[in-house]
């Protein structure tokens, strides 16, 4: 199966450019494969590139989950990330997604300096950085 990069899932999300939206749907329409880091990166670009919200940025993501032509890796996981990043939006994606990725690969607890992150089940919150610690 082939697989995707982060520009052409923005551009099957975003529809901003005609001409990249019609290669990208040719490229896909005999299905594709999206990785975690690619799915990550999506999420980055939506958020810093396009201003999306966290909503926009949940519902792209769930859209990708229900495209017929893209197999997402480890799609179990991702809806798992999902469900975390639509019930705590201030975290991001992407550390729904790296906590759901280390529960599957039984790697718990998660060491984090986010306090936001530390709240989820399944993370450790470290000490304050020493940057921080004045």
């Amino acid at each position: 199966m082939r697989a995707v990069d982060t520009n052409l899932l923005v551009r099957l999300v975003v529809r901003d450019d005609a001409n990249q939206v019609h290669a990208a749907e040719t490229f896909v329409s005999k299905g594709a494969w999206v990785s975690h880091l690619v799915l990550a990166e999506t999420s980055w670009v939506l958020d810093s590139v396009y201003n999306r919200t966290s909503l926009q940025i949940a519902n792209a993501i769930d859209l990708l989950l229900g495209h017929r032509e893209l197999t997402l890796q480890d799609a179990d996981v991702v809806a798992l990330a999902l469900d975390r990043f639509r019930s705590r939006p201030s975290l991001g994606f992407s550390d729904c997604l790296v906590l759901e990725i280390a529960r599957r690969a039984g790697h718990l607890p998660l060491g984090t300096f986010d306090r936001d992150l530390a709240k989820l089940d399944g993370t450790q919150r470290l000490g304050a950085p020493a940057s921080a610690r004045g």
